[in-house]
């Protein structure tokens, strides 16, 4: 168990090192000049020469990418120069200095994302804590409906094989997974937001926290969550039901089950002590991976229903070209696809006895 944690950690390093390095040299080789992008319209080439130097823009691309690696390392080197750009400032790096070698501080601390080109200069890190909630509870409701339903659906689809439910069930998840995200994202608004308005007391658009009338204090408002949740979490939901009744299918094929039946169990008890928990391996890799895609994928739902969360927050990077919030974003997501895999493996061993963790 142990060698196998040290080997997936070692496979995350790697890949959030090929991550870091593909996100930074695609958005440094794209057109623009990022101080320029800081200034907005202040044409100024004093000011544009100076921030160039305080991020480090005047460097060659080679050494900006070390500046990032560098930022980005728990275990990291600064100089005692405040004229460079690794310069200790206290502003930027939340760090516990260890000892010094030279001209050289080496410090342990928090990853440094870095600052916001659109919003004056505020910590990426700092959006990201704002949206990344809000996100993942988002994420988290849409995964837990379509488990739900789509385990429950799985198994009647798969108990009335060929007949009329099962028909009709494979239709819905069908067009559940036809459909995309934004389309149904419109539909639901309207119809159940405005249409139905009165009835469902929904609304089109707003986000899990919300000011109060008088713009006081912020509020929790649980009914905003239910459509952008029930939206997002369509299409992982007709992937469930496929591959539930699939695999329970194949299930109920085996020698064990048809000893269960000729004992004489009922087919509840039989599907509960037996079917399900064998069936689940394929619906485990599924929901993880539409979970960790969810992250990413909630762009355009947050969008439409205004929820202010990750997805929302890289959409207006992209319209700004905030780079640093969307390099930012593009890491978390990464490290959350490496978390979510590594706690699959283990969900998988606990499924099936006879996995062994490598």
């Amino acid at each position: 168990m142990i060698s196998y944690l040290l080997n997936k950690l070692m496979y995350a390093l790697l890949t959030l090192f090929g991550v870091v390095t593909v996100i930074f040299f695609l958005f440094n080789v794209l057109p623009g000049d990022p101080a320029q992008m800081m200034m907005g319209q202040n044409e100024d080439s004093a000011q544009l020469a100076l921030i160039k130097k305080k991020f480090g823009f005047d460097k060659p691309v080679t050494t900006q990418y070390f500046y990032y690696l560098n930022d980005l390392s728990p275990l990291s080197f600064h100089s005692k120069n405040q004229n460079d750009y690794t310069f200790l400032d206290s502003d930027k790096y939340d760090a516990t200095k260890l000892f010094s070698l030279g001209n050289t501080t080496v410090v342990l601390k928090s990853p440094y994302l870095r600052t916001s080109f659109a919003k004056s200069g505020k910590k990426v890190s700092s959006i990201l804590k704002e949206t990344l909630p809000n996100t993942f509870v988002l994420a988290v409701s849409a995964i837990i409906i379509a488990i739900l339903l789509g385990i429950f659906l799985g198994i009647v689809s798969a108990l009335y094989k060929d007949r009329w439910l099962d028909k009709a069930i494979q239709v819905l998840s069908t067009l559940g997974m036809s459909v995309p995200s934004f389309f149904s994202a419109i539909l639901f608004a309207w119809f159940f937001g405005f249409i139905l308005h009165k009835y469902t007391h929904l609304e089109m658009t707003g986000s899990l926290y919300e000011l109060d009338d008088f713009g006081e204090s912020m509020h929790i408002k649980w009914k905003n969550l239910i459509l952008p949740a029930i939206v997002l979490g369509i299409r992982p939901l007709a992937v469930v039901i496929q591959l539930m009744r699939n695999s329970l299918l194949e299930v109920f094929n085996q020698d064990y089950i048809r000893t269960a039946r000729a004992k004489g169990l009922a087919m509840y008890q039989i599907i509960k002590r037996h079917a399900v928990k064998n069936a689940l391996n394929p619906v485990v890799t599924a929901v993880s991976g539409w979970f960790a895609s969810m992250l990413a994928g909630a762009v355009f739902v947050e969008y439409i229903f205004g929820w202010n969360g990750l997805g929302k927050e890289i959409v207006y990077a992209l319209n700004t070209l905030d780079l640093p919030v969307i390099m930012g974003s593009v890491l978390i997501i990464a490290l959350m696809f490496i978390i979510i895999n590594i706690f699959v493996d283990i969900v998988y061993m606990w499924l099936d006895p006879k996995v062994k963790l490598e």
